[in-house]
């Protein structure tokens, strides 16, 4: 299953090509059981080597030679899919030395999220001293202990434990909204008093906060998140591989208050033992593949990274990801899954640098450097020369300029009352819209991708499906759900008219005559 694959992107109207990858090594020899690394971003370009029995590994730059940062043996119950699994860096880190770690608790497998901090007086030892943040039973079964731990671009901390372990989550407490199993959960970890129980508060837009349901919890119907990134450019998005149970694995992009279905979907696929009905805020997977089959080498998915470096070994905005059991390197990039390399290691994870470069974790105790065929900076990002004119008051007097300000004030018209732009579906699902544009908009347009539900051309729910800025483009892809979460977000505001009165009443050119759309104050998304 060796592949070879040119990708011709443009970028920044130069072309860059880019080839097969390979691994370089990292790190060959003294580490036990590695599950993750990670950098603390400040500046000082460290990795943190994550050891499943219990164990943090410092690196320097320019070394492959790993020290101990932290020793929590004592603590962690280690074994299958038990273990030290997480470590996430407060943003603040340089300043705080604040960081936190996620592993199974010894005598239980209940999950702790525990905070610790680097020592004062050497910044490549921690201080033993413990405080934990969360406890999440997990008393029946060995398995499905998710592993992730990272903070958002909101300064929330996040974490997946899986829904309690064995094989279709015979407690079903995946849909069980009193229940921290089988979620993300968003905690609020800063400004917590001494000694409040617990040590966190909770974000106030968590969707289950003043109703019925863990106010912990950010999304649902999850089976094993065991590795999500949120992508650092873009809309910084969280990606969340689930582990499947024979058949499907998958990718979510995770929305708050987004339930992704299991135990009644795996994958796109009913797995009918809760019935087929979509459950409410359904979100469906914008990754699947299948691991079924007696031959199929696919197992378990492993999740990565969408990629942000500056070396080109990956388009720029493609998501980097594995599956445990064959071994292949998979790339999904506008909408397609490739293989990109097929190794003989058991990814166990995926790490990324603080420059953006992409390393692969294997469970035999390697770390490799994920490169292009020319592993050398391109030129593109080294020209920055935008500081440059700005100390030079030449350009300053030219009165071109000042005619710019002068069409801002045309595209202001009212909007027309209507069927608002990303409005799809009421809240029974019908095609009318509900004026709201919520995460049952978003499914509605990937069930459109998907094919399960068609909208015919230049009707009008099609014309609100089709809202990839600036004026659509005639068909329902990809890029409307990206414009729609935004348009939730705020990224995107509800009373900017994108086209103007003078386009054609056609298409979403049309609708965007009509861009007005209720926002929600309870809007399934974060932040």
């Amino acid at each position: 299953m060796k592949f070879l694959i040119l990708w011709v992107v443009i970028l920044c109207s130069a072309f860059v090509s880019f080839g097969q990858i390979s691994l370089v090594p990292y790190i060959t020899s003294g580490l036990s059981s590695p599950v993750f690394m990670t950098t603390p971003r400040d500046g000082t370009n460290r990795l943190f080597i994550v050891q499943q029995g219990g164990i943090i590994r410092v690196v320097q730059p320019g070394s492959t030679t790993p020290t101990t940062f932290l020793n929590i043996t004592s603590r962690v119950l280690s074994g299958g899919e038990r273990g030290l699994l997480g470590l996430a860096f407060h943003p603040q880190y340089s300043t705080n030395r604040r960081f936190f770690v996620y592993y199974t608790r010894q005598t239980d497998g209940a999950i702790q999220i525990a905070e610790y901090q680097t020592s004062a007086g050497d910044p490549n030892v921690a201080d033993t001293t413990e405080k934990i943040i969360i406890t999440v039973p997990h008393p029946t079964f060995s398995n499905h202990n998710g592993g992730t731990v990272a903070f958002g671009p909101d300064g929330y901390l996040y974490a997946g434990p899986g829904d309690g372990g064995s094989g279709n989550d015979p407690g079903n407490n995946a849909q069980n909204i009193n229940q921290l199993l089988g979620k993300i959960i968003r905690l609020d970890i800063n400004n917590v008093p001494v000694g409040q129980n617990p040590q966190y508060n909770i974000p106030p837009s968590n969707p289950f906060v003043g109703i019925p349901g863990a106010d912990e919890i950010y999304s649902t119907g999850m089976r094993n998140p065991y590795r999500f990134s949120f992508d650092r450019g873009g809309f910084n998005d969280l990606w969340a591989a689930d582990v499947g149970q024979n058949s499907w694995e998958e990718v979510d992009i995770i929305v708050n208050g987004g339930n992704y279905g299991w135990r009644i979907y795996e994958g796109n696929t009913c797995t009918n033992l809760d019935g087929c009905a979509f459950p409410a805020n359904y979100v469906a997977p914008v990754i699947v593949y299948s691991s079924a089959g007696g031959g199929n080498p696919r197992c378990s998915i492993t999740g990565g990274f969408v990629y942000r470096g500056n070396l080109n070994t990956f388009p720029q905005g493609s998501y980097i990801y594995g599956d445990y059991c064959s071994g292949e390197i998979f790339q999904w990039n506008n909408g397609q899954q490739t293989v990109l390399l097929d190794t003989s290691r058991f990814i166990v994870g995926f790490a990324e640098d603080e420059a953006g470069e992409l390393y692969m974790i294997g469970q035999s105790g390697t770390i490799e450097r994920i490169v292009g065929p020319n592993p050398t900076p391109t030129p593109t990002p080294t020209p920055t020369p935008t500081p440059t004119p700005t100390p030079t008051p030449t350009p300053t007097p030219t009165p071109t300029p000042t005619p710019t300000p002068t069409p801002t004030p045309t595209p202001t018209p009212t909007p027309v009352p209507g069927p608002y732009e990303g409005d799809i579906v009421d809240g029974n699902g019908g095609a009318t819209g509900d004026g709201l544009v919520l995460a049952n908009d978003v499914t509605a347009i990937r069930q459109f991708i998907l094919g399960n539900t068609t909208p015919v051309p230049s009707t009008d729910q099609f014309q609100r499906a089709d809202v990839n800025l600036p004026c659509g483009n005639g068909q329902i892809d990809a890029g409307d759900v990206t414009v729609i979460r935004q348009m939730i977000l705020g990224t995107v505001p509800s009373n900017t008219l994108a086209c103007g009165p003078t386009v054609p009443a056609s298409g979403s050119a049309f609708e965007k005559l009509r861009f007005g759309g209720i926002m929600s104050p309870s809007a399934y998304l974060w932040p």
